[in-house]
């Protein structure tokens, strides 16, 4: 079975899961409430960045698939987002960890320099989200500001230490050079993360990042790059002898490293980015290694076994791999209904769903298992991002973002291009063979802000109607309002301004546009 794309209206907890994302987004500079996880210092896999770059990718494939003509609802969360992930608190752990140290490249710790700028080499697992994340912004929402000279500029001064500040000035093209050229320099293997060590992991969202360059630009490096990649890594294989992936190759031995045990992680993480481009390849490997640590529950439930940690360097290392997280969505990328709605089945019985302002997360718990030995542990990257991610995306969400380029006609039909703060959008589709905007709003009583929705790119339209509920309630022809029976609408100078403080449940309209 696979899961329906086409729904028309958010769930509840669909519509949660955003506005957590908003929430979390609006927090001060340096406020990660709810988002610290159990690894010190932000070099493990629930650092900041990664939870940054989630939210915002699941923020891209809700508004290209499940609301796409609401970008207001979304614009504004990405753009708060993306001064998150330029704060110095996302980034700092780069001056220690490109000094080396660990098992994987201790022999090249007197060679390695202190590197302040977390872009200029390796360090993909940063570079490639701020990358992808501003081609992404530009693509969704026809907005050019990151290309802008230092717009995307990492700065850091202290008065207490460090002498004169540091700042390091890019834009999304002179970023997207920088991670081209580095991965060419790699001979197409891949950029490192920490030195010597390249996960094909973190490689792929520099992919997603040079697709949308090209989209944008009308260029075709991601295709030069995927087919140099399948090339590089012909010799070493994508997949150990076990059938999962491999986890990572020593940039200097080309040795490479399987996915031992395996860790659940490798493989989902592995296989939900690249099936944006290689989908044949994931789809065909992806029922074998699902099944590897799939746990069956009660009443369809799922869970996930995780492999232990083997100990390095004597020490247990204390990292959240988002085992549960990724598996979810792992499933929603591939489709696969059973599988998604077993491990959210699980989550919602022993996993502490919590709602909070409005939104709805799974909030930290470091305990492995409850008394009756079902899994609990929920790490913030999962809770906070991906269980959301897995909530929102439909089958091939990625491949699709990838491989089916919004057109200029889908750019300039109607849309809802402001949405106040404490306003839910539940449905926001334009049907271009009726000629009907479809949307459904409502208050969000956990919620503060705004309560006004614009509705734009009516200028060229012609005559219109407004219906709600299924009764007419306003007509008009492009920006201009002719009556109306709802004291809520308004014209403004983009088109139509409708105050949402009255839509205590959802008030679902219908924008029909007549031609003469």
């Amino acid at each position: 079975m696979t899961i329906d794309a086409a729904h028309d209206e958010l769930t509840d907890r669909q519509v949660g899961h955003l506005r957590h994302f908003a929430n979390l987004s609006r927090q001060p500079p340096n406020d990660w409430s709810l988002m610290q996880g159990r690894g010190a210092g932000q070099d493990d896999f629930g650092g900041y960045r990664f939870q940054i770059a989630y939210m915002a990718y699941a923020l891209a494939l809700a508004h290209r698939h499940r609301l796409p003509a609401a970008p207001g609802v979304f614009k504004p969360v990405f753009e708060r987002l993306m001064d998150k992930m330029l704060l110095p608190e996302v980034w700092m752990y780069w001056a220690r960890v490109s000094r080396g140290g660990s098992v994987f490249n201790m022999h090249l710790a007197d060679r390695l320099q202190e590197e302040w700028d977390p872009v200029a080499r390796d360090n993909i697992m940063y570079s490639a989200y701020v990358q992808s994340m501003a081609l992404l912004y530009d693509y969704l929402f026809d907005d050019h500001r990151y290309a802008a000279p230092g717009a995307l500029t990492f700065r850091y001064w202290s008065f207490f230490w460090g002498g004169k500040e540091r700042r390091y000035e890019y834009d999304q093209n002179s970023l997207n050079e920088t991670v081209y050229w580095q991965m060419v320099e790699s001979g197409y293997l891949g950029v490192a993360c920490e030195p010597n060590c390249v996960f094909q992991i973190c490689n792929q969202p520099a992919i997603l990042g040079f697709r949308m360059h090209d989209l944008v630009n009308g260029r075709s490096v991601a295709a030069e790059v995927t087919d140099a990649y399948q090339k590089a890594w012909e010799q070493f294989g994508r997949l150990g002898a076990n059938g999962h992936y491999n986890m990572m190759i020593m940039e200097d031995s080309k040795a490479v490293r399987d996915n031992a045990g395996p860790s659940p992680w490798a493989d989902a993480w592995c296989g939900t980015l690249m099936n944006m481009w290689n989908r044949d390849f994931v789809r065909n490997h992806y029922p074998a290694q699902v099944r590897s640590w799939l746990i069956e529950g009660e009443d369809g439930a799922l869970s996930v076994r995780s492999a232990e940690r083997p100990p390095i360097m004597g020490q247990k290392v204390v990292n959240d791999d988002s085992d549960f997280g990724w598996t979810a969505t792992w499933a929603s990328e591939m489709g696969d209904e059973a599988t998604l709605a077993g491990l959210q089945r699980h989550a919602e019985r022993y996993m502490s769903p919590t709602w909070r302002d409005g939104g709805y997360y799974f909030p930290r718990n470091d305990a492995p298992e409850d008394a009756r030995g079902h899994r609990t542990l929920m790490e913030p990257m999962c809770g906070n991002v991906l269980m959301g991610y897995a909530a929102l995306n439909v089958p091939d969400g990625l491949w699709k973002l990838y491989n089916e380029p919004i057109d200029g006609e889908q750019r300039r039909q109607p849309a809802l291009v402001e949405v106040g703060d404490a306003v839910d959008v539940l449905q926001a589709r334009f049907d271009p063979a009726a000629a009907r905007l479809h949307f459904a709003l409502r208050r969000c009583a956990g919620a503060h802000g705004d309560l006004e929705v614009a509705i734009g790119r009516l200028a060229e339209r012609g005559r219109w109607t407004l219906a709600l509920d299924g009764c007419e309630v306003a007509e008009g022809s492009g920006i201009v309002l002719n009556r109306t029976t709802l004291p809520a609408l308004r014209a403004n100078e983009c088109g139509l301004l409708l105050d949402c403080s009255r839509l205590v449940e959802a008030g679902r309209f219908v924008l029909s546009f007549h031609a003469g």
